[in-house]
């Protein structure tokens, strides 16, 4: 009798055991997830901001300050007798493995900016770095847009005025 009453025991030990260890595994592969997820996200700003830079510098670059027709623009500039290159390749989109990317139009009809398609939502949500500062709060990937601004052109001088003065320069103690 005392035989059968073991057996019942150790079946029940074991069961608990496997239950225990399928909701650690449950655990593990959460967190894995959430790491690949975040990895990604880290990669999107990466590569938002190689797309970002190469679009600005190809705009400050021509004879008229245009933006590119296509994306492959960023890889031989068409308007140049030599050839200059503002991204070495085209990037896929990190969160779907796809070299599609959603596209921000500019006013002249060229590409301003790109953003993901993922329609997923973001972990990070805050504490972005000042050239993001637009992506805070953001709940989808697809509402980061990574846009080339040109800067702003100064206002002209008035005629007859004076340059700000400067200030002098101060000696440098060692």
């Amino acid at each position: 009798m005392v035989r059968r009453a073991s057996r019942g025991f150790t079946y029940l030990t074991v069961l608990f055991i496997v239950a225990i260890l399928g909701g650690g595994l449950a655990l593990v592969g959460e967190m894995w997830q959430t790491a690949a997820q975040r990895e990604k996200e880290v990669e999107l700003l990466f590569v938002g901001h190689q797309y970002r830079s190469a679009i600005l510098r190809y705009y400050l670059s021509g004879p008229q300050r245009q933006y590119p027709r296509a994306l492959e623009d960023l890889l031989k500039d068409a308007r140049m007798p030599e050839t200059r290159r503002y991204l070495r390749r085209l990037y896929a989109d990190p969160l779907s493995g796809k070299g599609e990317w959603g596209i921000v139009k500019a006013p002249d009809g060229g590409i301003m900016g790109v953003h993901s398609l993922s329609e997923e939502a973001t972990f990070k949500r805050a504490n972005f770095k000042l050239r993001d500062a637009t992506f805070a709060g953001a709940q989808k990937y697809s509402d980061w847009k990574f846009v080339a601004t040109a800067p702003a052109k100064p206002a002209p001088a008035k005629p007859g005025a004076k340059p700000a003065p400067q200030p002098a320069p101060q000696a440098q103690e060692e």
